[in-house]
This record gives C-alpha cells, sequence and structure tokens, in this order.
C-alpha cells in the first residue's frame, strides 16, 4: 500500500469516529462499556482529536494541494 493511500484511509477511519461522537453529542445518544457510562467529555474530547488527526492525514496525503505539484 501507498503512503499516500495509507493517510487517506486512516483519514477516512477519523472521520467515522469524529461522525459517530458528533452523532452522539448532537442527538445526546448514550454510550456505555461494561455498565459504566461514558461522560460526554469523553465525545467532545473524541471530536476534537479525531478532527485534527483526520485533517492531519488528509493533509499528508496531499489531498489539500489542489493540483499543485508536490514539492514544489
Amino acid at each position: 500500500m501507498k503512503q499516500n493511500d495509507y493517510f487517506v484511509l486512516v483519514g477516512v477511519v477519523f472521520v467515522i469516529v469524529f461522525t459517530l461522537h458528533a452523532f452522539r453529542i448532537g442527538y445526546g445518544w448514550e454510550a456505555m462499556i461494561a455498565g459504566w457510562e461514558i461522560p460526554m467529555w469523553c465525545s467532545w474530547l473524541a471530536v476534537i482529536i479525531t478532527g485534527v488527526l483526520a485533517f492531519q492525514s488528509f493533509s499528508h496525503s496531499g489531498m489539500f494541494q489542489g493540483h499543485k505539484k508536490k514539492g514544489k
């Protein structure tokens, strides 16, 4: 697998996690692990972290460079 393809794949995974946490916040969904309710602030933190990681992954893949050639 090429490095750019890997960054795109990882970025998509982060976007999926970002979206699920954003829906949890928006709709007030409860999340439980082994009977323990996860606080909503965990989803806020996850939205921030996964948003940054998705952006970084797509940036490293070159998706935000448009039609520019790499290295210029």
